[in-house]
Formats: structure tokens, sequence, C-alpha cells
């Protein structure tokens, strides 16, 4: 059995992480870091301490109603994808220990579309 990075937990919750297969397990919110921990496989874990997060980014659907998944941008291990139960209160949780600067939304699919557009133009005009 894996060591948890934390002393204290605030929060824990079902979950699934998207690493390249979906794997349910649960996700622990702690003093010291992010953790997720498989379900059934004991070996399949993901510990962020707090220190290597660089950003939090929030899918945000609907004028903020829901929130589909949320991703932990780290300095050095790349980005890992999360979805839960109540995303609204991890996310709470997170804010906890994450400067509320580095928590922000992705952009939605119209924004995306716009700035395809937009690149476009711009190399018409070279």
């Amino acid at each position: 059995m894996v060591e948890s990075i934390n002393t204290k937990i605030d929060l824990v919750i079902d979950a699934t992480a998207f690493t390249g297969l979906t794997d349910y397990g649960k996700i622990m919110i702690g003093d010291k870091g992010f953790e997720f921990y498989h379900s059934r496989d004991p070996r399949k874990y993901i510990q962020i301490p707090w220190e290597e997060v660089e950003q939090v980014i929030a899918s945000v659907m609907f004028k903020g109603k829901w929130i589909p998944r949320y991703a932990i941008e780290t300095k050095r291990s790349g980005t890992f994808t999360f979805s839960s139960k109540k995303p609204k209160k991890v996310l709470r949780a997170i804010r906890e220990y994450v400067n509320p600067d580095h928590m922000v939304q992705s952009l939605s699919f119209f924004d995306v579309l716009k700035r395809a557009f937009k690149s476009i133009g711009k190399k018409k005009k070279k």
C-alpha cells in the first residue's frame, strides 16, 4: 500500500482520472498535496504536492452551473485531468492551498473557434 503525503485530510471524494484510459478511484485533498488513488489497483496513484502545482484549470459550462472536469498543471510532470462527483467542493478545497490567481477557466468551444479564425486571418495578411 502507498503512503499518503498528507498528515491532515480535508476532503475525500469519488473521482475519475483521465490518464490515457479512465481510472476510477478517490481524490484526497490534504495539507501537503493532492492525491488520487485507484479503487482496485493500489499501484496506480497520483500524488501532487502543493509546491509542484503551477495552476488549476477548470472547464466551466453554462456560466458556472456545471464543471465537467478540471486539470492540475504541474511544474515538471505535465497536466493531470480529473472529474469528480462534486467538482465545486473539490475546487474550493484546492483553493485553500493554491493561490486563487493560479486557478483559471479553460477556453470555451467558441473561444477556441474564434482564436482559430483570427490566426487564419493573420496568416493570410503576411
